[in-house]
C-alpha cells in the first residue's frame, strides 16, 4: 500500500495542504495554510472551502489509518452541506454492488450492526475511522455512493491480466471498459506507488488492475451525475491510497 497521498484525477477545482503538519493528530487543519494548485497561491482554509463549493467533483485523499485525515474529510463534507446545495458522497471503500446496502443505511432501514457487518465485507480498516462520516451522511440524508469494482476482479487482473477475465466477470463491469495501459500511465503508477526496478508482465498486470480501478470509479461517478443532474454540485469523493 502506498503511504502517501496521490494526485487525483477528474477534479475541476482542487487544493492540497501546503504543510503536512496539518495531518498530525491534535493539529487544527483550519489554522494551516493551503496551497492552491491552479494558481500556486497560499490561501486560507476558509478560502479553500469557498473554492470547493463551486466545484462539481471534489476528491479528498487519505491514508487509511490516519484518523486526522478522516476528520478533515468530515469537516469538508460538513462545510459543503452547510451551503445548502445538493450533495452526494462517493466512497472508494464500497463497491457498486454494495449500493443497496448504502441506500438502506441512509434511509434508516438498516441497523447499525447490519451496516457494520456490510462495512467489513467491503473494507478491512477499523470501522471507527469512518464511523462519523457514515453517520453524518445518514443523519443528513446525503446519498452515499459505492464507487469501486469488486476486489476479486482487480485481484485476478493483478495476478493474470485483464485478458484473463471471463465473459461473466466482464459483464459485471461498466460498459466499454478497456485496459490499454500506456507508458505515461505506467510511469504514473511507478511514482505513485514508489515502485522501482519493476517491469515485465507482473508490473503490466499491476498497472492494468490500477487502471481498471480508476476507470470503474470514474464511470460510476459520471453515471451517478447523469442519473441525478440535481446533484451536479457537489459530489464529494473519499479516495484512499490503493492496494494492488
Amino acid at each position: 500500500m502506498a503511504k502517501k497521498l496521490k494526485n487525483m484525477l477528474f477534479v475541476l477545482s482542487f487544493v492540497f495542504f501546503a504543510s503536512q503538519a496539518c495531518y498530525q493528530p491534535k493539529i487544527d487543519a483550519q489554522q494551516k495554510p493551503v496551497f492552491r494548485v491552479s494558481d500556486g497561491k497560499k490561501i486560507s482554509y476558509v478560502q479553500m472551502i469557498d473554492d470547493l463549493k463551486n466545484a462539481q467533483i471534489i476528491f479528498v485523499g487519505e491514508s487509511h489509518d490516519n484518523e486526522t485525515h478522516h476528520r478533515l474529510q468530515l469537516d469538508i463534507i460538513r462545510a459543503l452541506h452547510s451551503f445548502g446545495k445538493p450533495l452526494a458522497v462517493g466512497f472508494e471503500m464500497f463497491t457498486e454492488q454494495s449500493q443497496g446496502i448504502l441506500d438502506r443505511w441512509v434511509d434508516g432501514s438498516l441497523s447499525g450492526d447490519e451496516f457494520v457487518r456490510a462495512y467489513y465485507e467491503n473494507w478491512n480498516f477499523p470501522w471507527p475511522l469512518y464511523r462519523d462520516i457514515l453517520y453524518f451522511v445518514k443523519d443528513k440524508g446525503i446519498p452515499a455512493i459505492g464507487l469501486n469494482v469488486e476486489s476479486a476482479i482487480t485481484r485476478k487482473v493483478a495476478q493474470s491480466g485483464f485478458a484473463a477475465l471471463s465473459e461473466e466477470e466482464l459483464k459485471r463491469l461498466p460498459p466499454d471498459i478497456g485496459c490499454a495501459v500506456d507508458k505515461n500511465y505506467m510511469e504514473f503508477i511507478r511514482r505513485a506507488h514508489a515502485i522501482h526496478g519493476h517491469s515485465g508482465r507482473t508490473f503490466l498486470f499491476f498497472c492494468q488492475a490500477q487502471l481498471l480501478w480508476d476507470q470503474v470509479m470514474a464511470r460510476n461517478i459520471v453515471s451517478f451525475l447523469q442519473k441525478n443532474p440535481e446533484r451536479r454540485n457537489n459530489l464529494s469523493c473519499l479516495d484512499a491510497d490503493r492496494q494492488g
